[in-house]
């Protein structure tokens, strides 16, 4: 008999790049898929329906769109706001694991019903809001279950709230990993973490993806640099790139694909007009993650900032690189501990600079703007590393995780 997976995520399916190509990769491998989702955000749907499509396996919605499902979005805000106001009550080490759940994944009940609503010899998912309900689900059908690490989950906020979800993410983790059959994870430095801290040791599988070089990279004009995201907000580093442009005077473009929050777009704006005015910034509306590698494939640097100021960014490898590097694009870098050590394995293809230096990168982009050769070595480079090892079809990323399968499923 095919074994039945059921790949899980509490995000939406196109904001999860790592459940999307696990799927794919699963039903591809001749396993039986079936994928559970939310719906919270309206246009994460609309892309949800497009990525979809043309895909084979099954999949379920766990809708609580404020729109489309507004008895279920107020009734698990409640549920959500009361868990919290428990915990931070009796203290998240004391209040009781069920409450602390429901505290820090808002549609936990809703997850687990829709994992357990049809059989499956194996539950495999991640995301914040996932991890216990993977284990509730799993446990409530009978069979073993495998979680994804994507981050340093007790570690990886900064805003309001932050140091109680780092509690209630410490007690799920404390009970759910030593559960799992196995565990994945995202970069070494995220499994040295785990490690360290539970006693476990989760395989890294990288967000790689599938090569998709352009034909050509010959290509003339202004230093463009792009960067995309989720969210267009605060605390990303885009004002130092803006500042460094300004600060060498070259003519350039920054192109950030995202969905703004107005008063900050309108904000970065401002600021380049002030600082850079030889600067054009252009903005473009999320897409599709089939075609983020191709969208990303037109540019000189790729441009990943991380601050470091939280543990899990000092950590993490996050999409952006790699989605740079599978378009053929070089890599311009904030050496945080993770990014300075995938750098020296990239070579030329990377450019590092310390996050808030931005005198230190207004020499990057300075010398990228008047060496052409610079840009060519750096092309090659790239293609080299990603034929070599930086790609999602490696044996030790998609080969990873099939063996990971394969030894649990027999």
């Amino acid at each position: 008999m095919t074994p039945r997976v059921c790949v899980v995520t509490a995000g939406h399916l196109s904001t999860c790049p790592r459940m999307l190509k696990t799927a794919d990769a699963l039903h591809a491998a001749g396993y039986q898929v079936r994928v559970v989702s939310t719906r919270h955000v309206s246009w994460a749907w609309q892309t949800d329906l497009c990525v979809r499509k043309h895909r084979p396996w099954a999949w379920q919605v766990v809708n609580y769109d404020r729109a489309s499902a507004r008895g279920k979005q107020l009734s698990s805000g409640v549920r959500f706001r009361g868990a919290q106001a428990a915990a931070r009550a009796a203290g998240p080490a004391r209040v009781p694991l069920a409450v602390g759940i429901r505290g820090y994944s808002r549609v936990h009940d809703e997850l687990v019903t829709a994992i357990a609503s049809e059989p499956a010899d194996f539950v495999y998912g991640g995301t914040t809001g996932a991890l216990a309900a993977v284990a509730g689900g799993a446990h409530r059908l009978g069979v073993r279950f495998g979680l994804d690490l994507e981050d340093f989950h007790s570690a990886e906020q900064t805003d309001e709230g932050s140091a109680l979800a780092h509690a209630l993410a410490e007690r799920i983790e404390a009970d759910v990993l030593p559960q799992a059959t196995f565990l994945t994870t995202s970069s070494p430095m995220i499994a040295d973490a785990y490690s360290a801290k539970y006693k476990v040791r989760p395989a890294p599988v990288h967000n790689t993806f599938s090569i998709n070089f352009a034909a050509s990279r010959k290509r003339r004009g202004p230093l463009r640099l792009y960067w995309f995201s989720q969210t267009l907000g605060p605390g990303r580093g885009l004002e130092d790139v803006i500042a460094a442009v300004g600060r060498c005077g070259i003519t350039a473009e920054f192109h950030l694909r995202a969905r703004p929050i107005p008063a900050y777009a309108a904000g970065l704006a401002s600021f380049q007009a002030r600082v850079a005015p030889s600067l054009k910034v252009v903005f473009h509306d999320p897409e599709s993650p089939d075609r983020m590698i191709e969208l990303a494939q037109d540019y000189d640097l790729g441009v990943s900032t991380e601050d470091g100021a939280v543990l899990n960014h000092r950590l993490c490898l996050g999409n952006k690189i790699f989605t740079y590097l599978a378009a053929g694009t070089p890599v311009l870098l904030t050496a945080t501990p993770a990014q300075a050590r995938l750098a020296i394995d990239l070579g030329a293809a990377a450019t590092l600079y310390e996050p808030g230096d931005v005198d230190a990168l207004a020499t990057i982009l300075q010398r990228w703007n008047g060496d052409p050769n610079l840009r060519c070595v750096a092309g090659h480079e790239v293609r080299a590393a990603v034929h070599r090892r930086w790609h999602w079809e490696h044996a030790d990323d998609r080969g990873a995780l099939l063996t990971a399968f394969r030894n649990a499923l027999g």
